[in-house]
């Protein structure tokens, strides 16, 4: 069975690097976006004078409070385990204040999501 790996990671600096080590830990592909938990963006917009639609323009604006979020589709339960075994080595313990959230949700069904296999490129006189 397929798993979705979600790594919501605090430390936008250790982001080439988890990227790079899942890379080469067999994740297939990764998905990053940018985000934000409500506890920053209450404290961002808690003054009443600000629209909220400004802050958080400048909310995005702003590397310092802001997550960057991996999405990763892993149905290799070996891979699946060297990708959160280098995460947490990266990150450190996640149970430690601003360092992220590192979590595994089973997937029942998915569509375009190619496997690992099929994403290389076809040898020389290689049909697909």
């Amino acid at each position: 069975m397929a798993n979705l790996l979600v790594l919501v990671l605090d430390d936008l600096g250790k982001c080439p690097a988890i990227l790079e080590a899942w890379e080469q830990a067999g994740v297939p592909g990764v998905t990053v976006c940018d985000s934000v938990g409500t506890r920053r963006l209450r404290e961002r917009v808690q003054r009443d004078d600000v629209p909220l639609m400004p802050s958080l323009r400048s909310l995005f604006a702003s590397d310092e409070d802001h997550n960057r979020t991996l999405f990763a589709v892993i149905e290799d339960e070996a891979v699946l385990a060297r990708a959160v075994e280098v995460a947490q080595n990266i990150v450190g313990d996640f149970m430690q204040p601003h360092t992220g959230i590192l979590f595994v949700v089973p997937v029942a069904r998915m569509w375009g999501v190619l496997k690992a296999e099929r994403t290389s490129k076809p040898r020389v006189g290689e049909k697909r």
